[in-house]
């Protein structure tokens, strides 16, 4: 999963490693209660109000203090801890190597086809979708990860290996939806950061730019993202949070939901996660960036 070094040789694949998976374990130890938040809006099926909306965050922690209802927000952390790491370190380490590859090989046809401007940014929308689709591996991770948060029956007091070796392949059910759900998602991040330092901020050369150049331009990337995204998210997640057993289809869910939900429910739980892309971007991709560099010093 490491990448291997730029072919400019500013950043080595061990570097990109340590950088992108520190920013995965700083972003999870902060938004992790708010990803079972999210989840769990999107996983209910009932209409939310204020008095029913306690017990649909908080589960059985409803009534408890103030105390036991936050920690009952950090269900399946090590799944989590796993699933985040690995994925920062593939999504941030990941996604310029795919750059680097076209670069390399297509940089020509892009240059000549968008022209030398719009040529970069679409290389580095593309080189996001590429890297997007290739989270489908990650998928039984993240399928443990939101069990333990809106479906923890569904474990029976099962531990990680015990559960891989009965389920097998039902682990990767909605892998389909979960390349759909990520191909455009991560073309909108990498494409509309890059559009945002390129024509809004002035960034010619992506690598030197500054904190603040990262934090602003990720806003938008992520804010684009996560709207893009957020249908087929939806559809990934009630067909993952299913139990073990039972088979779900995403044409049912979608008919399902349009039918008992209306259309507006494809949106269910978007409100929390736009809400939580400025400080969660200081924590991953900002601070990705910062970190790889200074461990290219070093590594």
């Amino acid at each position: 999963m490491s990448p291997p070094s730029s072919s400019n040789g500013k950043d080595s694949g061990t570097a990109r490693v340590l950088g992108s998976g520190a920013s995965g374990i700083a972003e999870l130890l902060i938004f992790h209660p708010v990803d079972t938040v999210a989840k769990r809006l999107m996983s209910n099926k009932a209409k939310v109000s204020f008095s029913t909306l306690s017990p649909i965050v908080f589960r059985d922690a409803a009534s408890a203090p103030v105390t036991a209802k936050f920690l009952s927000l950090f269900p399946g952390l090590g799944y989590a801890a796993g699933y985040k790491v690995a994925q920062r370190v593939y999504k941030f380490g990941g996604q310029p190597w795919f750059n680097d590859l076209i670069n390399k090989h297509y940089k020509n046809n892009f240059t000549n086809t968008f022209g030398e401007r719009k040529g970069k940014m679409m290389m580095q929308a593309t080189a996001g979708s590429l890297t997007g689709i290739g989270e489908v591996v990650l998928l039984p991770l993240d399928a443990l990860k939101i069990k333990r948060q809106v479906n923890p029956e569904a474990f029976r007091g099962r531990g990680f290996v015990r559960i891989f070796m009965e389920e097998g392949t039902t682990l990767y059910r909605g892998w389909g939806w979960t390349m759909a759900r990520n191909a455009p998602g991560s073309f909108a991040l990498f494409g509309a950061s890059a559009v945002t330092k390129e024509y809004f901020l002035g960034v010619s050369d992506f690598s030197k730019a500054t904190w603040t150049q990262n934090f602003i331009a990720s806003i938008v990337g992520a804010v684009a993202s996560i709207t893009v995204a957020a249908p087929l998210d939806t559809v990934k997640t009630r067909i993952q949070n299913a139990h073990f057993e039972r088979k779900v289809h995403g044409v049912t869910v979608i008919k399902d939901l349009i039918k008992n939900e209306g259309p507006t429910a494809f949106f269910k739980g978007l409100t929390p996660k736009i809400l939580v892309v400025g400080p969660k971007l200081v924590f991953s991709y900002t601070l990705a960036q910062s970190l790889i560099p200074l461990f290219s010093k070093y590594v």
